[in-house]
């Protein structure tokens, strides 16, 4: 059985809270994933770094079947050929961390973006809430590329408020080269006492949007550790997931992942 998680994240050398304040490895991983489905993974960066993109490259363990990395999109020298036949997948840049909230509508970003889309490539949107339109305009100019709504745009479940992060969501789930990752909920969560039931508005209009064929499971591990265990975030995926059909929870669980990632296919099952 294949079951991949789409796109945990291993932490290098960066400071961080202390729950994630040490590197992680891929030892560390699948201990990690021990009493979930789970059987293979896609590793995403975390630093803006070529040489951190390189070390996830050259990991071999099988239950690394791809890596999202970095690469700097802004440069007119962008090459991704010499990264064929590798376990690369996509890429991702922290578009978050930076102040421009038109950062993405950039011209050198926009070109940086289409070589992504040339490669065969997807591109992880990972924005807060105010760069909503400028990613809605990229993804509108660059239709050739898939891009992957990281955490579902961040959504201020802490507050319990929905708007306007609902009515933005749904405007980039009409574009149909956006898909979205369900991952990164707990840590939008209050912390120490979020429920499934804090996360459930938000999963729904994420499943209403998107619907299970535009959806991945992500784990946002090691950096959910701020809020909950890799297991406790699989079962509130498994929990918000649990009046679908056997069919639709095994897109979410795998087959959004192997078809948009890429990754060879294989015979899947819901947790």
């Amino acid at each position: 059985m294949r079951h991949p998680a789409a796109h945990p994240q291993p932490w290098l050398d960066q400071p961080a809270p202390a729950p994630i304040r040490r590197p992680f490895t891929v030892r560390d991983l699948r201990l990690a994933t021990l009493g979930t489905r789970v059987t293979c993974t896609v590793l995403v960066q975390a630093v803006g770094s070529a040489a951190e993109t390189e070390q996830l490259l050259a990991l071999s363990d099988p239950l690394v079947a791809g890596v999202v990395g970095w690469a700097d999109l802004t440069t007119p020298e962008l090459d991704l050929a010499r990264l064929r036949g590798t376990r690369l997948v996509g890429l991702r840049h922290g578009v978050q961390s930076e102040p421009d909230s038109r950062w993405l509508c950039r011209p050198d970003v926009r070109a940086g973006l289409r070589v992504v889309a040339a490669a065969g490539l997807t591109f992880d949107l990972l924005i807060r809430p105010d760069q909503f339109d400028a990613a809605l305009e990229a993804v509108r100019a660059v239709p050739e590329l898939t891009f992957v709504l990281d955490h579902l745009g961040k959504p201020p479940i802490a507050s319990g408020e929905t708007e306007p992060w609902a009515s933005r969501l749904r405007s980039l789930a009409r574009e149909p080269n956006v898909v979205a990752k369900l991952s990164g909920l707990v840590t939008e969560a209050s912390w120490p006492q979020w429920t499934v039931a804090d996360l459930r508005p938000y999963a729904d209009v994420a499943l209403s949007s998107f619907g299970p064929a535009r959806l991945m499971y992500g784990s946002d591990w090691p950096v959910c550790l701020l809020a909950g265990t890799y297991g406790e975030v699989y079962s509130v995926a498994d929990a918000l997931t649990a009046h679908l059909t056997a069919a639709e929870r095994s897109a979410i669980f795998g087959g959004t992942a192997e078809r948009v990632c890429g990754l060879s296919h294989g015979a899947q099952s819901p947790p």
